[in-house]
């Protein structure tokens, strides 16, 4: 009988979805599956999972893959994790989840964040100690929610893990989490690369309650006899620290250092970048967060409304090309794209600002609201279509500008996620950046295929993920047209310049809407 090849697997723990896949040593992509779960909201403002949810998609979706690829001659030799960051998953002694997760995206803890910083004198002393503000979404202020309004849960509580290191418990039995989803939390030193102890120390929590932190690649534990049948690996299989699905896509693209910037376009947009050496935080708008790379560190904005404000321009004005997709089996994002096509660089003069849900990035301003400027009587349809596309990269590229401050530069974008596959964006993304865009295989895959990639790193099937990730294949490059790239840039100061014209008058029109 021929030996079998080995192949990692990596797992991402999605909002909606786990998605699990198989990569062979040439970095290709043997096999894949997908399970969804549910999201709960009992209240307003709340979201919540059962993490039980999570590993019964976990389990079904590993034990696909293991034997798909085993039927291809394969073998599973390692695993690695990846999923939402800033949850919060409280267990007993005994590792049983005491309540539902609370969510990246539950607001209910924003009182308790501003109410940490004041502990510490501030954000700007709470910023120096973590590199970050505690933000609503990390998992710091829901710790503190669930200590003031949960006091019997929290008294049963021996650990707390994010919720890819759920499915690292339930597959070792080990508690553990890796620096980048550490840095989450709000309570970890990015410049240290540790718990940082004094601040847990005086918000009251007891650091019995935090897992041991490991870097990405490192080997945390090993798939447990008992669990191994069930999801149709050997016993033993190495599980390395993985990271959060932010972070990992970053890499995932192959944007592993300084001057390569990665674009996720999904609802929301993600500009990321690696760094080789620590920052400080200047603002609080941009993330600083230790890198799935050792020795890396990676600072990332989010726009709240990318892929987003495609979808409500397409939901709202768009019943037509929702239909005539219908009819000829086309996607109704195709065909705005060719409306876009026929008007003209820059719209003709029209500016979309895509704050429909406020904004993080940027301007952390939740009155932010959606603006549509200088159309007239001469304009088309076509012309509005256009400004939406260019207005969503006119927000990546201002996040961008936070990290120029840093006295960062780009030499490439490579962009991934839904909206990646649109050769309109592409091109707006080239020459609104000024910079090559480049498309690679697998980078719709999100974060599983840098899971899968940082779990070969770790069991030795590459040196390093530089080495794995230059396996990856350039599907698309997309150059910049000078003359375009000057007047999209003269065309983006306008639009960096109407955020602060326009803040109060946000704040006031906020406070008659329904």
């Amino acid at each position: 009988m021929a030996e079998k090849k080995p192949c990692v697997v990596g797992i991402d723990i999605g909002t909606s979805s786990c998605k699990t896949l198989a990569v062979d040593e040439e970095g290709r992509v043997l096999s894949r599956a997908t399970r969804e779960y549910p999201v709960y909201n009992p209240f307003p403002g709340w979201s919540e999972q059962d993490p039980s949810d999570w590993w019964e998609a976990a389990k079904a979706t590993l034990l696909e893959v293991s034997r798909d690829v085993e039927g291809k001659g394969y073998t599973v030799e390692g695993i690695g994790l990846t999923g939402q960051m800033h949850g919060l998953v409280l267990l007993d002694e005994a590792g049983n989840v005491l309540r539902p997760c609370i969510m990246w995206n539950d607001q209910r803890s924003a009182p308790y964040c501003a109410k940490i910083h004041e502990m510490v004198g501030g954000e700007r002393e709470f910023i120096k100690i973590t590199n970050n503000p505690m933000l609503p979404g990390y998992t710091g202020g829901k710790i503190l929610w669930v200590q003031e309004n949960e006091p019997e849960v929290f008294k049963r509580a021996e650990k707390f893990l994010c919720p890819k290191d759920y499915i690292r418990l339930r597959l070792t039995g080990k508690y553990a989490t890796d620096v980048s989803d550490a840095s989450g939390t709000g309570l970890f030193s990015v410049r240290e690369r540790a718990w940082a102890k004094d601040l847990i120390r005086e918000l009251g929590v007891a650091f019995d309650l935090f897992p041991e932190v490991f870097e990405s690649p490192e080997i945390t534990g090993s798939v447990l006899p008992a669990v191994a049948q069930e999801v149709g690996v050997r016993p033993g299989v190495p599980v390395v620290g993985g990271g959060g699905d932010a972070v990992v896509q970053t890499v995932g693209v192959g944007a592993v250092r300084p001057g390569t910037i990665s674009i996720t376009l999904g609802t929301a947009g993600i500009v990321g970048m690696s760094l080789d050496r620590f920052y400080e935080n200047p603002g609080n708008t941009l993330q600083f967060f230790c890198n799935a790379i050792p020795g890396s560190w990676i600072v990332y904005g989010t726009t709240l409304a990318a892929g987003g404000s495609l979808s409500w321009f397409r939901n709202t004005f768009g019943g037509l090309e929702r239909e005539l997709a219908r009819l000829i089996g086309e996607s109704s994002y195709d065909l705005l794209s060719r409306e876009a096509e026929l008007s003209a660089p820059l719209a003709r003069g029209i500016l979309f600002l895509p704050y429909l849900i406020g904004e993080r990035c940027p301007h952390a301003d939740p009155f932010a609201r959606g603006v549509l400027i200088g159309f007239g009587l001469h304009h088309t349809r076509n012309d509005i279509v256009r400004s939406v596309f260019e207005g969503i990269v006119f927000s990546l590229r201002d996040v961008f500008a936070l990290m120029e401050g840093l006295g960062l530069s780009v030499s490439q974008v490579r962009i991934s996620g839904g909206g990646a596959k649109s050769k309109l964006f592409q091109k707006l993304h080239a020459d609104i950046f000024n910079s090559e865009v480049i498309t690679v295989a697998y980078g719709e895959e999100g974060g599983s295929y840098g899971a899968a990639l940082l779990a070969g790193v770790g069991i030795g099937l590459w040196s390093s993920m530089e080495e794995a990730v230059g396996k990856l294949e350039v599907t698309e490059r997309t150059l910049p047209d000078p003359e375009q790239a000057r007047l999209y840039g003269e065309f983006f100061r306008v639009y960096q310049h109407l955020y602060g014209v326009l803040r109060e008058t946000f704040r006031t029109i906020s406070s008659f809407q329904t």
